[in-house]
């Protein structure tokens, strides 16, 4: 167990170790939110809109092409890796 005090302006320290431990850097972002009055921090990384959008129709297009049977399936790794190298 690790303690942090509550400082002015409502700033806590996180203690290094879990922030060694979680990779975090200076100017991450974390959520915060409480459930039955514990206060959780996740790390969270935030992406600009238009690369969200341009992943949604990405993922739109191979939903099409799994559900008209044009995407591949492959046996094993190897022959999908073969298949990326022919490209």
């Amino acid at each position: 167990m690790m303690l942090s005090e509550l400082r002015a302006k409502s700033q806590i320290t996180i203690p290094k170790e879990l922030v060694e431990r979680l990779g975090l850097s200076e100017g991450d972002k974390l959520e915060i939110y409480e459930k039955d009055g514990v206060i959780y921090l996740m790390p969270v990384v935030v992406y600009p809109k238009k690369y969200l959008d341009e992943l949604r129709k990405e993922i739109e297009i191979a939903k099409a092409k799994i559900a008209s049977g044009k995407q591949p399936v492959f046996d094993n790794v190897e022959a999908l890796f073969a298949k990326l190298e022919e490209n």
